[in-house]
């Protein structure tokens, strides 16, 4: 097997165990997944929120906030992770086509 071949079923694999951050925090009911906190969860755990995070934390909204479809938050376990393997799958996808659009572009400037 090439290993392209290997590196692609690899993140594969690791696609498919992404909604393990989602499962197992749910399970030993942990809360949220690390380092996946709101500014309303931190203000929870610290007694404050950070100057800097108040004032960008609003900047940027996500395509598919949560990594899920709007509305799928109520629908359960089982959604939210198909949602996380979908999320997952459109992350890769537009990565791998960013940086084949560069690479196509730096071929070019090379020839």
């Amino acid at each position: 097997m090439k290993l392209t071949t290997k590196l692609w079923v690899a993140l594969g694999v690791f696609i498919l165990l992404s909604p393990l951050g989602l499962i197992l925090p749910d399970h030993f009911k942990a809360g949220s997944a690390w380092g996946e906190w709101g500014s309303d969860e931190i203000q929870k755990m610290v007694g404050y929120v950070p100057q800097g995070l108040g004032r960008l934390g609003e900047l940027w909204k996500a395509p598919m906030p949560d990594y899920a479809f709007k509305g799928w938050g109520e629908k359960g376990l089982t959604h939210l992770s198909f949602a996380y393997v979908v999320s997952a799958i459109l992350g890769v996808a537009a990565i791998t086509l960013v940086a084949w659009a560069i690479g196509k572009c730096l071929a070019k400037k090379g020839e």
